[in-house]
């Protein structure tokens, strides 16, 4: 690639198009934060045009930028564990994302609608980081189990178990708030 005429630039919005929104939802997901998941997401990018020219080999060209971004953010999250601050402010924000869910047809099922995001993003926020991700990869953005297994490295049985318990606590929770009543 290097040294030929084509434009990199041209050839790496080509590859990235068909993978840019599941890639910048995995961020999101992954970080729980707006401007983490575009700090993140813009990280990736960077790197990987640095490493076109080993996307241009890979034969699965998502899974190899899910996993690229799947480990940036775990050596971001080891860098930082001891680094971050959350500053008074910034932990009583609202999750502008979270409210916007709610529709506008109608305002009594809106605030119910809302109310039970709020819960269920609540009971996802006392899962433990392993069983969260699980969750979110699998049953949110529908990731299938060997897709997760390429993104993070662990056993089909290890993922497995861990979404079993996540479910299992995840409807304990929402139990306990009252938002599910199921079994």
């Amino acid at each position: 690639m290097r040294g030929s005429g084509i434009n990199q630039s041209e050839v790496f919005e080509r590859v990235l198009r068909p993978h840019m929104e599941r890639l910048y939802r995995l961020a999101f997901r992954l970080t729980r934060n707006k401007s983490e998941a575009e700090d993140l997401f813009q990280d990736v990018l960077t790197k990987t045009f640095g490493q076109l020219d080993d996307l241009l080999t890979v034969r699965d060209a998502g899974s190899w930028l899910n996993r690229v971004l799947y480990n940036r953010f775990i050596d971001n999250k080891r860098r930082y564990a001891r680094q971050r601050l959350v500053t008074v402010a910034e932990a009583n924000l609202p999750q502008q994302s979270i409210e916007a869910l709610a529709g506008n047809s109608d305002p009594v099922r809106d605030i119910e609608q809302l109310d039970n995001i709020m819960r269920l993003k609540s009971a996802l926020d006392l899962l433990s980081d392993e069983h969260r991700t699980v969750i979110l990869l699998h049953d949110i953005e529908g990731y299938k189990l060997s897709e997760i297994q390429k993104l993070t490295g662990d056993p089909i049985g290890t993922i497995k178990s861990r979404l079993h318990r996540a479910r299992a606590r995840l409807r304990e929770l929402l139990q306990e708030s009252g938002t599910f009543s199921g079994s």
